[in-house]
Order: structure tokens, then C-alpha cells, then sequence
């Protein structure tokens, strides 16, 4: 059974960098052709794909948030990174990390999410 954990601070202060980390268990990162993704939802909207990492480390990126945003990985640890730049209090939501299963499963893994608050 494939694990999703998301890690990282609550509160960011505005123009900081919003740093989380996804922990998966059960499954490597590197396995193809699996694709790792973060995504967010602001209160009282909905998803917002952010940018995701496959299998073979090339990372792609939400137009919208390409200038504030990278993702990284560290196999070793089975792990991979956002970290989004310059967040105003816009930047609010809860947090997600994802496993693209392919077009049959869709997003098949979640993490729970870490709500992360962008505040002074």
C-alpha cells in the first residue's frame, strides 16, 4: 500500500519560502512511469494543481506558478519537494502531494495535507 505524508512548518510569513515535503512509503519514486505531484486548495475553493516530478526527475510546472515554484527529490530518502518563493497571504491552503497513477487510476495516492498559513 503506497503512503503519501506531507511535512513542513504551518505558518510562513509573507514573502518567505513555503518549503514542504512528501515522504512516500511503499513504493519508490523512481518506479515508472508514476508521476509525483503537488496541489493545494485555498479556503473555500478548489484544487490547484501546482507542478509535478516523474519517475525519471523531470519536473514540470502550473504556468501560473512557474516563477515561485520547484520541485526536487531525494531518492535516497524516497522523497520530493516543494518549495514556492515571495508567498502572500494568497499563497493559504492546504497542501497536497499526490501520485499520478496513469490515465486508468488518475491521482490514485494522497497525502492527508498540511494546511499552511501565510501570515505576519
Amino acid at each position: 500500500q503506497v503512503q503519501l505524508q506531507e511535512s513542513g512548518p504551518g505558518l510562513v510569513k509573507p514573502s518567505q519560502t513555503l518549503s514542504l515535503t512528501c515522504t512516500v512509503s511503499g513504493g519508490s519514486i523512481s518506479t515508472s512511469y508514476y508521476r509525483w505531484n503537488w496541489i493545494r486548495q485555498p479556503p473555500g475553493k478548489g484544487l490547484e494543481w501546482m507542478g509535478v516530478i516523474h519517475y525519471d526527475g523531470n519536473t514540470y510546472y502550473s504556468p501560473s506558478l512557474k516563477s515561485r515554484t520547484s520541485i526536487s527529490r531525494d531518492t535516497s530518502k524516497n522523497q520530493f519537494s516543494l518549495q514556492l518563493s515571495s508567498v502572500t497571504p494568497e499563497d493559504t491552503a492546504v497542501y497536497y502531494c499526490a501520485r499520478w497513477g496513469g490515465a486508468w487510476f488518475g491521482y490514485d495516492y494522497w497525502g492527508q495535507g498540511n494546511l499552511v498559513t501565510v501570515s505576519s
